[in-house]
């Protein structure tokens, strides 16, 4: 099941514990980030192997659109990850629903 920008929110409000993971270029990352690990979609293969033993844990996964994380939440549903979701509307759908003021 995906996750809302609404639902993200909240849970980073109540500091509750999950893998936050944004599949973004550098270059998006440094102009706006709303505070995931960075891990390229194109160098993610290689790094799930890191996550072996969160393989049930929540991991929340993000990009600009929603579009490369979809991606990046396949890969991890391949290697046997059970609780994967991906940012509906990615960055752009946080912006919007949470202006920067």
């Amino acid at each position: 099941m995906d996750i809302t920008v609404q639902e993200l929110k909240q849970k980073l409000d109540n500091q509750e514990s999950f893998i936050f993971i944004d599949v973004r270029e550098p270059h998006e990352y440094v102009d706006f980030n709303i505070g995931a690990k960075l891990i390229p979609l194109g160098t993610l293969s290689d790094q799930i192997i890191d996550f072996e033993a969160n393989k049930n844990d929540e991991i929340v996964v993000h990009c600009r659109s929603g579009a490369r994380s979809g991606v990046a939440k396949e890969l991890f549903e391949r290697a046997g990850f059970t609780n994967v979701r991906n940012l509906i509307g990615g960055v752009l759908a946080w912006a919007e629903a949470f202006p920067v003021k």
